[in-house]
């Protein structure tokens, strides 16, 4: 009777162990991949924080990750076909049984970046362990291709003696951070991309325009990252697109966000630090500061003057936008808003965030993923941008050379005739009036440049 009640005991406290053990161990819940053209960002979701170890192995390269005390509840393996370095991702034989063992296999040596992030507030998102592969030969493979694509519209640009006014376009959000959700689910990331994409291409229809994307698909970009693209771009203007969201669904309607004074004396105080960063910055101003024996207060004074400029330029976009799309949208504020926030801090690039509605309001939310409400948010956001220009031209522009002089074509007249004329080359009525072949119809109205 003894023995038996000790077996039982032990028994007992053996499963209460086993569960104990189950309650305390991590859960591997799910793992998302987001191709991107820099990176190929792996986010690993957890039920607790990571406790991990990882090395490399060669011939062929792989990755191995060692998730202590951690069990698996998703499936795998899982072959990757969007990134340019990335294979699959399975299981292996682990060390010991408390251990769960993920390998990554990788198209070549590439060195990535591991951390770790915590649930965020609200808990949308637990406990992430996130692997960033970068894309060292595909990124200058694919910077190729953006050039190719682009090589004639320049060239045309440039034998007509124009500059491009090029204006990065933001869709906010991006990969596994999804912004705001809405009522029925929907993500802020998607009606931003969405918009985004039909603005650029409603700018790139404009003559003497060209748009930027700083992200075209579904992945990550670091706010920092997007300033950079739209600099390295030699961008004229920055329009970031987002939703606005609030914990109640009864607030709705547009804003348009500028950098407030606060936030561009902070910057002006870091841009200041950052020597090896001053020749980046757009027009003298960069080649100025980048000059060794710049004076720290002259510094100052150029950066204070370039920031101001830019701010009052943003505002000037800010009301222009705002004018806009009070005709096709209810406004939550009716101008400008002044705010903190990181992907408006350059101060060479004026730039603008507009919240295009509020994703928590069920009725914006349904408008924010119709598409004929997005063709009409970014017919809006075009005509203020090329007002703005228009009435603000970038020297050397094709705004900048534009004089309301029109041409009425006449019989036995030709492009060459009508460019002798008015002592234009025919590059630049070509460009000016979007002319696809050199045939003119009797009676055609041709815009003249200066």
């Amino acid at each position: 009777m003894i023995v038996k009640r000790v077996r039982t005991f032990f028994l007992l406290t053996s499963v209460m162990f086993f569960f104990i053990s189950l309650v305390r161990a991590n859960v591997l819940e799910g793992i998302r991949v987001w191709p991107s053209p820099n990176e190929t960002r792996v986010v690993i979701d957890l039920k607790l924080e990571a406790d991990y170890k990882y090395f490399f192995l060669s011939n062929p390269e792989r990755l191995v990750v060692d998730l202590k005390n951690t069990f698996l509840s998703t499936q795998l393996p899982r072959i990757i076909l969007e990134s340019s370095v990335l294979i699959k991702i399975r299981e292996s034989l682990p060390p010991n049984k408390s251990t769960y063992r993920l390998v990554f296999e990788l198209k070549g040596k590439i060195i990535p970046k591991i951390f770790k992030l915590p649930q965020t507030f609200g808990r949308r998102y637990g406990h992430r362990l996130v692997i960033d592969f970068p894309h060292h030969a595909s990124n200058e493979s694919h910077l190729k291709k953006l050039e190719d694509k682009t090589h004639i519209f320049r060239n045309l640009s440039q034998l007509s003696g124009f500059v491009n006014i090029v204006v990065a376009i933001d869709a906010g959000h991006g990969g596994e951070d999804s912004g705001s959700i809405g009522p029925t689910g929907k993500y802020e990331k998607h009606s931003t991309l969405l918009i985004a994409k039909k603005l650029a291409e409603q700018i790139n229809s404009v003559s003497g325009m060209k748009a930027i994307l700083t992200r075209s698909s579904d992945y990550f970009v670091s706010l920092n990252k997007r300033s950079e693209i739209a600099r390295k771009n030699k961008a004229h203007l920055l329009v970031s697109i987002h939703a606005d969201a609030f914990h109640s669904p009864q607030p709705r309607g547009g804003s348009v966000f500028v950098l407030n004074n606060k936030r561009a004396n902070t910057e002006i105080a870091r841009w200041i630090e950052n020597h090896e960063q001053h020749s980046e910055l757009l027009g003298g101003t960069g080649q100025v500061l980048s000059r060794k024996n710049t004076d720290k207060n002259v510094s100052q004074t150029l950066l204070d003057l370039q920031f101001s400029h830019s701010q009052r330029e943003s505002y000037k976009v800010a009301k222009k936008i705002l004018k806009e799309m009070e005709k096709i949208a209810y406004l939550h504020k009716k101008e400008p808003v002044n705010a903190s926030l990181a992907v408006l801090k350059s101060p060479d690039i004026p730039s603008v965030l507009v919240e295009t509605g509020f994703i928590s309001n069920p009725k914006e939310e349904k408008l924010l993923f119709q598409h004929n409400y997005q063709n009409k948010l970014a017919y809006a956001l075009k005509k203020a941008i090329v007002q703005y220009f228009k009435e603000n031209p970038i020297e050397s522009s094709l705004f900048s050379m534009q004089e309301q002089v029109r041409h009425k074509v006449h019989r036995g007249e030709f492009l060459g005739k009508i460019a002798k004329k008015y002592d234009v080359t025919v590059d630049s009525l070509r460009l000016v009036n979007k002319l696809r072949s050199d045939e003119l119809a009797i009676g055609q109205v041709l815009l003249i440049p200066k």
